[in-house]
């Protein structure tokens, strides 16, 4: 596929979905959290083919490995976490290999701390000081990424096990968040469902609540398209359509201002060399929110970046529903992390694309909003499109 650029359908391509707006239903004097109905949004004609065999246990149950194999693309999905545990995809002569980093085994993903893979939440990203306030009552979460909540909590849904079920093409996988998980409001009835239809892996994250609760999910896939072993991602090219981002304090929590890029290093409308890029660079590298929608803005599903590895050609770009996108550079990584085929992961070995609501929103009055409430249904979808050029 020449070029790499737009969000057509495309032959040679992988998308993950995910679209994100908030939909009221008729309201009850007894709100009951009913389980959510995965929908299959995929097209087309080609079959895909699904299996599921078991990959081990933790101490919350069994895990599976469920494969979405289609004549393009082969993807798989633990029940831990949701977890992407592998994307195979070819460059431009046809070599085939994995682009996203994490373990060759379980109990790797059960003792991880960096979120390979995973869906992560209630909340994804930072809350500050893991404290909030929902209809006049504060809540304190426990705090995980020095004195801020990061990614829902000590055990988030990364760490579930989810129950699965085939659809068409894919799988949906379900949970149940009770009240006061890891200090939220509210339970949550979550789904995520993953399909594949020829070049296309989608992800549809749909959750209703029972009281008042913060939402924000993501997927925390660790990109090199070089292939996962390869030792950093210098040479790949990043653009990313955003006109504004948010500048962060020292732990890494948005200051409230949202700064035009222009004239910035954050300003990536045109693609450069990640490698380039992070040289002037104030702290460790990216690992910041850009905007690419502002409060008030109708749902769209959006362009948001496009990353190419000139040598192998593959591209991915992505598009999302989503206000923002916290473009993040691996920079914690620090080669004590043994992955696939014991490859060593390093800082800057990876990228990763988190699209999301902004961070701190939940504190933040005139961020958008991330509030899902009785009788509304949380629903977002997400873009990755894989090419080769």
């Amino acid at each position: 596929m020449k070029g790499g650029v737009g969000f057509s359908l495309m032959k040679m391509c992988l998308m993950v979905s995910v679209q994100s707006v908030v939909r009221p239903v008729p309201a009850a004097d007894h709100v009951t959290v009913s389980p959510i109905r995965c929908e299959d949004p995929a097209g087309g004609t080609e079959m895909t083919q699904v299996t599921t065999e078991p990959f081990g246990d933790v101490d919350e149950g069994s895990v599976e490995k469920w494969v979405l194999r289609s004549s393009l693309v082969t993807v798989e999905v633990l029940t831990l976490g949701c977890i992407i545990r592998s994307i195979r995809c070819s460059d431009r002569k046809g070599r085939v290999d994995d682009v996203v980093q994490g373990y060759d085994h379980l109990e790797g993903y059960a003792s991880d701390r960096r979120y390979f893979g995973a869906l992560v939440g209630r909340v994804a990203n930072r809350i500050a000081g893991g404290r909030f306030v929902v209809d006049g009552v504060e809540y304190q979460l426990a705090v995980n990424n020095g004195p801020n909540a990061l990614h829902g909590g000590l055990r988030g849904f990364n760490k579930a096990v989810w129950r699965a079920e085939r659809v068409e093409d894919g799988v949906c996988l379900r949970h149940t968040s009770p009240d006061g998980d890891q200090g939220y409001p509210g339970e949550v009835q979550v789904a995520v469902t993953y399909t594949l239809k020829g070049g296309w892996l989608r992800s549809r994250y749909q959750a209703s609540a029972s009281r008042t609760s913060p939402i924000n999910l993501t997927n925390h896939s660790y990109f090199n398209l070089a292939g996962q072993a390869v030792e950093n991602v210098y040479d790949h090219e990043v653009s990313i359509q955003a006109q504004s981002y948010l500048p962060v304090d020292g732990t890494s929590i948005p200051t409230g201002e949202v700064r035009a890029v222009e004239g910035s290093p954050f300003d990536l409308r045109k693609p450069y060399l990640i490698g380039s890029l992070l040289k002037p660079l104030p702290g460790p590298g990216f690992d910041h929110n850009f905007c690419l929608a502002s409060p008030g803005d109708p749902w769209a599903l959006r362009p948001a970046a496009r990353v190419c590895h000139p040598e192998s050609g593959r591209v991915l770009e992505v598009s999302t529903s989503q206000p923002g996108v916290q473009f993040y550079t691996a920079n914690f990584l620090d080669g004590s992390v043994v992955g696939k085929g014991g490859s060593r992961y390093a800082k800057h070995s990876s990228f990763c694309l988190e699209t999301q609501s902004w961070p701190d929103a939940i504190n933040k009055p005139s961020f958008p909003s991330c509030m899902l409430r009785p009788g509304e249904e949380y629903l977002h979808e997400t873009t990755f499109s894989f090419s080769t050029v």
